[in-house]
């Protein structure tokens, strides 16, 4: 009798190679918070822990923008080329963010550009163009660079007596 389970499962990606996932959220203000959760999960199974807390900062900034200004759905896309994971927000607001500039210290928002270009390693935005639905919305993206190498391989664990 063969042992080998049906249908075979794959192997695991190693940490160079190249992946992408996408979340689409409808424009919910819940849609930020699945988002950043999404991040996380799928930052830590493909052992990129260093990245999480930046990631999730600006994927947050970016996603609540788009809840907040496009009133309409909204996409994360992550896409990693090792070294640099590129995560991207796009939404169906047909403008691109104000040009950036140093908030206001009594400004109670305004704030999401500035903490891009400081966090970030590198940014930028597209118009997505129309569609036959209209306009077709805009993509902001931000990029982030791991400065290490990759994780250790698992070690297998013992198994309890």
């Amino acid at each position: 009798m063969n042992s080998e389970p049906w249908p075979p499962t794959p192997e695991p990606l190693a940490f160079t190679d190249p992946w992408e996932y996408e979340l689409a959220f409808p424009g919910d203000p819940r849609g930020p918070g699945i988002a950043r959760m999404t991040l996380r999960a799928v930052l830590a199974a493909h052992g990129v822990p260093e990245l999480i807390e930046r990631a999730e900062l600006l994927t947050s900034e970016l996603t609540t923008n788009s809840v907040r200004h496009a009133k309409g759905s909204a996409s994360v896309r992550m896409r990693w080329a090792h070294p640099v994971l590129r995560i991207s927000v796009s939404d169906t607001a047909p403008y691109l963010p104000a040009a950036l500039c140093s908030p206001s210290p009594e400004a109670g928002s305004g704030r999401g550009l500035f903490i891009l270009d400081r966090v970030a390693d590198r940014w930028g935005g597209c118009a997505l163009g129309d569609t036959l639905l209209g306009p077709g919305g805009k993509s902001v993206w931000f990029e982030l660079a791991v400065r290490t190498g990759p994780p250790p391989p698992e070690t297998p664990r013992p198994l309890a007596a």
